[in-house]
């Protein structure tokens, strides 16, 4: 039986990804490098640090990850503020609502800052319906690292068999199946070029998970 939902943040509950694209692309101008598609899609669900890492290395950089990352979130605060392409993804803050009236347990877990969170429960009213926010920037290891969703499996009190996360990038997926945990997929028309190989469900309509179909679409792994 479901009793605990583990929600992935960008690109499932906000779409906040073409306000980071925007926000990366002016950190890749500041620091002059050329970011093709293919590399930039490779970065779907990893943090902000890891991500600076990888551009430091690949490109040999002379700046530090940290000066990236501090670029970047300039750039993002700003947009934050000030873009208007932010705003949740359609259907889920309904099956939030849903979930939360039948009295599941839900955690976000995000590679996203916590920070980043916090500012997008605030703007939409979310802190209410969640018990629990991890970010992945404050853990040691990243997805497709399994961390993660461990800690926020453990953080519900529930067994992992009770829990379903909720991803739509590779990296997030791979980090759910490596936690032995059910995974939805979300095909998210703003996450384009993602595996969902190993996920165990993918949808394109949060109506598809609603609290009464559970168990239609529900296979608990032991």
């Amino acid at each position: 039986m479901l009793k605990a939902v583990l929600f992935d943040m960008d690109g499932v509950i906000v779409d906040t990804e073409p306000l980071h694209r925007k926000a990366y692309f002016k950190m890749f101008s500041d620091v002059n490098i050329n970011v093709d598609e293919d590399l930039y899609a490779s970065f779907t669900g990893q943090s902000t640090i890891n991500i600076c890492k990888r551009l430091v290395n690949h490109f040999n950089l002379t700046h530090s990850p940290e000066y990236l990352m501090k670029l970047k979130r300039q750039h993002f605060k700003y947009l934050f503020e000030n873009d208007s392409d932010l705003a949740l993804i359609e259907g889920v803050l309904p099956l939030i609502k849903d979930y939360y009236s039948n009295g599941l347990k839900l955690v976000v877990a995000s590679s996203a800052s916590m920070l980043n969170i916090n500012r997008i429960f605030d703007r939409f009213g979310l802190n209410p319906y969640f018990m629990g926010k991890f970010s992945g920037a404050d853990l040691k290891q990243s997805k497709p690292h399994p961390e993660i969703f461990i800690k926020a499996a453990e953080h519900t009190g529930c067994r992992k068999s009770e829990c379903m996360v909720i991803e739509d990038s590779t990296n997030g997926i791979k980090a759910a199946h490596s936690a032995n945990i059910f995974c939805t997929a979300f095909k998210s028309p703003h996450s384009s070029g993602q595996d969902y190989a190993l996920s165990n469900l993918v949808i394109s309509d949060f109506k598809e998970i609603q609290f009464e179909k559970q168990e239609e679409f529900f296979k608990p792994i032991i």
